[in-house]
């Protein structure tokens, strides 16, 4: 019987971990995947938005050279955390069920076993459930909704659809990489909320008529060899050998709502008290961006990871008054 399993090894369930360690309470960090795998599917030179000091987790410093780290310093930083801090993870290990007990204790069932804990801390993020546009084609495989890597397109039609900051950063690499790239947006002009550094060289290569950029484009069908979209009542098609759908994501609530945790239809966000991160299932909390609902730009690992000492805290006080 351990007194927390986390479910979800990013950022903020290893700052959950490391709470509940300075604590004195045994915790166990359940990740289907390695630690920070969000992290690990971005941009393979991607740089953060934040800088280092606002994700640090555990009072462990993240010093890098620049003023905003990148993902791979990132990737090093969270490995070097786990490590220093000997946390217990259990990676490439998915929850499969929990079931409250008569005791108000908790059996976790995983692809590996059964654990038993006092508590289950939920910080499963978002990242994995891309918002879907329900437009015919959208599922044919030349249309992904990650960006990883842009030396495979070189010298292709790729068409990216979206306009914020993961479209940008992919239409940056694309172009980079000698692909023909057209961006699709539905805005009427650039997002405001890109990042202030990579605008300019976005509007340069698009008055350069090296990116195509298109406003209001609404998409509606996606073809072996075409995405099919309309500006008003016109419309129009952008020849794509490859599509990024640079949608966003949001979390999947079928999991906490499979705990019997209350979700607000209209907003997505889970029931839960601010001062503790408990939810209305007693014993069940949640952390990260998961606590956001449907607004993911309202949650970072940033704010994120200040939730693992307010459950930490609630946790212990439960247990000394036991």
């Amino acid at each position: 019987m351990v007194d927390a399993v986390i479910i979800g090894g990013g950022p903020c369930g290893l700052a959950a971990a490391i709470a509940c360690q300075e604590k004195g309470l045994s915790a166990v960090v359940v990740e289907k995947e390695n630690i920070v795998h969000s992290i690990y599917r971005y941009p393979t030179h991607q740089t953060f938005f934040s800088t280092s000091e606002r994700l640090e987790i555990g009072g462990v410093p993240f010093i890098v050279e620049d003023r905003k780290p990148r993902r791979n310093q990132a990737l090093v930083y969270y490995r070097n955390v786990a490590k220093l801090k000997r946390l217990h993870i259990r990676a490439f290990e998915k929850v499969l069920r929990v079931v409250k007990r008569a005791d108000r204790s908790f059996e976790v069932t995983t692809t590996k076993g059964t654990l038993e804990a006092k508590h289950v801390i939920v910080a499963t993020g978002y990242y994995d459930s891309p918002n879907m546009m329900g437009i015919p084609g959208e599922d044919k495989s030349h249309v992904m909704h990650y960006f990883k890597e842009a030396h495979p397109y070189f010298d292709h039609d790729v068409v990216v659809i979206g306009g914020k900051n993961s479209a940008v950063d992919a239409a940056l690499e694309l172009e980079k990489a000698g692909a023909r790239v057209t961006m699709l947006y539905r805005g009427s002009d650039y997002s405001a909320s890109v990042k202030p550094w990579i605008l300019p060289e976005l509007v340069s290569l698009v008055r350069n008529e090296k990116v195509k950029m298109v406003f209001h484009a609404d998409v509606y069908e996606i073809t072996d060899s075409h995405v099919h979209y309309r500006i008003g009542k016109q419309e129009h098609k952008a020849k794509a050998q490859f599509v990024f759908a640079m949608t966003g994501y949001h979390p999947n609530h079928s999991f906490i709502r499979s705990l019997g945790v209350h979700v607000d239809e209209a907003t997505g966000r889970p029931v839960y008290d601010e001062q503790t991160m408990e939810t209305n299932v007693e014993g069940i909390f949640i952390a990260g961006v998961i606590a956001a609902g449907n607004n993911a730009n309202e949650i970072f690992i940033e704010n994120g990871r200040l939730h693992g000492p307010l459950i930490a805290q609630a946790i212990a006080r439960r247990i000394e008054m036991e």
